[in-house]
């Protein structure tokens, strides 16, 4: 079966990773620093590597319950709402991380959301297993 709907948006989020990959990349290059976060400490460079890996804590397990859900037979609707949803919220994320204000609008809105994007999906996918299990 084909999942049209998670490979556009896993493709997205592909391209999104790499963005914020290069972004920590450039960045230590820039400052000569291979792990860590230099002495003293790179301010900017941390956020950057923070930013992608907050992004690959959390998307892959969003992607990975979102595929489950369209191979069983989740509106298109549904699907299209949510990755577009996951888009916003971590564009969100990735703006508004900042290490002097963990209460930027963006951060609250990006870690919530995806949060409750994650929780309304496996709640969804939990649904779903159990109704097929009793059929």
């Amino acid at each position: 079966m084909q999942m049209p709907i998670t490979l556009m948006y896993a493709s997205i989020m592909a391209i999104f990773a790499l963005v914020l990959s290069s972004k920590a990349g450039i960045a230590r290059g820039k400052s000569g620093v291979s792990v860590l976060y230099g002495d003293p400490a790179d301010i900017e460079l941390a956020e950057k590597v923070r930013r992608h890996q907050n992004f690959l804590e959390y998307v892959p397990m969003f992607l990975i319950v979102f595929g489950a859900i369209e191979l069983a037979g989740a509106s298109s609707m549904f699907l299209y709402v949510m990755g577009d949803l996951l888009i916003i919220s971590r564009i969100a994320h990735a703006i508004g991380l900042k290490h002097d204000n963990i209460g930027h609008p963006g951060r609250l809105i990006g870690a919530g959301g995806t949060a409750l994007l994650t929780l309304v999906l496996a709640v969804y996918g939990l649904w779903l297993s159990v109704d097929a299990l009793f059929l």
